[in-house]
């Protein structure tokens, strides 16, 4: 059994498993006569394969116990994944380099702070969306198209938090 503890996410710690989506550090500039910022190009989405497109999704997830007991993460091998919360959620990321196997001591968690949101890179593996506190809704970005683009790879993981 793997046992981690959740380390605050930071765009830092995060970079080798993609992309943390964080509008209160990027830069921005002002549209539509002043009234809006837009905080632009956050994350890359990768849509590989053959007839890959962007897809937009909401995703209504229901909040998990801790210790966060997994069995599982999965990879997306032809694209990306991103996660947005939509009314301030917090939750889990858990997520291990790309590759066929998962090593684990490669293994790690982070807890978002509920501004954050995260984008995987393709072939990143990560456990499945994991809120906390309550429901929660989320922008989900991804790829649709032909092939396979979900894997999974049985692992033994427990989740706590620092708090």
């Amino acid at each position: 059994m793997l046992e981690l503890t959740a380390a605050p996410l930071t765009a830092e710690t995060f970079a080798p498993f993609g992309e943390v989506i964080d509008a209160r550090t990027s830069p921005s500039f002002a549209i539509n006569a002043g009234r809006t910022q837009r905080h632009h190009d956050l994350a890359r989405v990768q849509t590989l394969g053959e007839n890959a497109h962007t897809l937009i999704n909401i995703f209504v997830s229901q909040p998990v116990t801790l210790p966060l007991e997994l069995t599982f993460l999965e990879r997306h091998p032809q694209g990306s994944q991103a996660f947005m919360p939509l009314h301030g959620e917090r939750f889990i990321v858990v997520v291990a380099p790309a590759g066929e196997t998962i090593n684990p001591r490669d293994v790690r968690a982070f807890v978002t702070d509920g501004r954050q949101g995260v984008n995987y890179a393709a072939g990143t593996w990560h456990a499945i969306n994991s809120v906390l506190e309550h429901e929660g809704e989320f922008l989900v970005v991804d790829r649709g198209g032909e092939g396979d683009n979900c894997d999974e790879f049985a692992l033994d993981i427990v989740v706590s938090l620092n708090e």
